[in-house]
């Protein structure tokens, strides 16, 4: 089966392109052709037209704990689902569910439910699953409970990792054992990031020279920068190794803080990420985090001492967030929620890229980043009334 995208703008990361056919098949881009060079219609071809929209990669949140109302630690396959045809609606096509520090059962839990059921979702696909906690630092540990965290132990995390659906792993270097299990998760095809974590410079580099390439949700839950001290997060940032994720909600991050994250790390090493969790897309009130209530209001969640607890955020409003914030195009803002992540994970030509023998995996929104339509692997799986 063919499919064409035509009368819409594409956007690809470093170009425009306008009043060109996005050709599909067999579940991929084949071509991206000028509208005035097809004179004819292949027989069997679908025709989407996208009548003056936006076409672009579909959006990829790798760090997302939650949404409509569920959360990964649910550990459930109606939880695994509900995140998934929630975050479709907001564009997001790929996305790795975030666990959080808990018992180590409860988190085995949620990476066997991942593993049994991750194929099973409908909507946005899950590309494995993603592991933040419990080998955090205390002292930056943020929303999370500090009676779950603790060292890295070769016995939990192994039985984790032969799941074999672990993408994704946050620690604090700093803590015994950290540098073992990177080495170890590398030779799986995990990666790893650097999160609620006070490690020095060296530290940094040490896992990074063992492996790791990511710093979680970056300046928040880290120690800083002094100009005398370069500090956790001096040291992620001036290592050319390491994207940063970033939460731009104009909450986390300053506005001015954003741009100058830019201008250090570029696009291809910024992803922007929700870190949204299961009060996303539902009123403010009282919520559940794996175990404690957090307080949602004005779309801002806050544990019960005032620290922020994730986000509300959804991936779409991220990229139109950034835009508002830096002042770049919109074909920069949107690499950040798609080539960038894609990279980040290996995946660079098959996610994350509108281009020849790339997943047709693709978002049709308007100006502002309002969500239309939205294929994965060429068929169409979501469309809003007004489309």
């Amino acid at each position: 089966m063919r499919t064409w995208i035509q009368h819409g703008t594409v956007i690809t990361p470093g170009q425009t392109i306008v009043d060109s056919v996005v050709i599909i098949e067999g579940g991929r881009v084949s071509a991206i052709e000028p509208r005035s060079q097809l004179t004819m219609v292949p027989t069997a071809t679908e025709i989407i037209d996208a009548n003056g929209l936006l076409v672009m990669p579909g959006l990829i949140d790798i760090h997302v704990h939650g949404g409509a109302g569920s959360d990964t630690m649910d550990a459930t396959p109606n939880a695994l689902e509900e995140m998934s045809t929630f975050f479709l609606q907001h564009g997001v096509t790929s996305f790795l569910p975030t666990t959080a520090s808990q018992s180590i059962a409860a988190i085995t839990r949620a990476v066997e439910n991942a593993a049994q059921n991750l194929a099973r979702c409908t909507g946005a696909h899950p590309l494995g699953i993603h592991l933040e906690g419990p080998y955090l630092s205390a002292a930056y540990r943020g929303a999370h409970p500090l009676e779950w965290l603790h060292n890295p132990e070769p016995a939990e995390y192994h039985r984790w990792l032969e799941c074999g659906v672990v993408r994704l792993m946050v620690l604090a270097p700093e803590l015994p054992g950290s540098l073992e299990l990177i080495r170890e998760g590398v030779s799986q095809g995990v990666h790893f990031s650097a999160g609620h974590t006070q490690a020095s410079p060296l530290q940094i580099q040490a896992a990074a020279d063992a492996g790791l390439t990511l710093s979680t949700h970056t300046f928040n839950g880290m120690a800083g920068l002094h100009h005398r001290d370069l500090g956790t997060v001096g040291a992620l940032l001036a290592d050319d190794r390491i994207f940063c994720e970033i939460i731009a909600d104009g909450t986390h991050v300053h506005p001015a803080v954003l741009k100058m994250l830019l201008k250090i790390k570029g696009l291809e090493r910024t992803i922007l990420v929700s870190d949204a969790i299961r009060a996303a897309g539902m009123t403010d009130g009282e919520y559940d985090l794996v175990g404690q209530s957090i307080s949602v209001r004005d779309g801002v969640a806050r544990t019960s001492a005032g620290g922020l607890a994730g986000s509300t955020l959804s991936l779409n409003v991220a990229v139109s967030n950034i835009q508002k914030y830096t002042g770049i195009p919109l074909n920069q803002a949107v690499q950040m929620a798609t080539l960038t992540p894609a990279a980040a994970l290996g995946l660079v030509g098959i996610k994350g890229e509108i281009c020849p023998g790339a997943d047709a995996d693709i978002l049709i929104a308007d100006t502002e980043l309002n969500v239309k339509g939205v294929l994965i692997g060429g068929k169409i799986v979501y469309k809003s009334d007004d489309y």
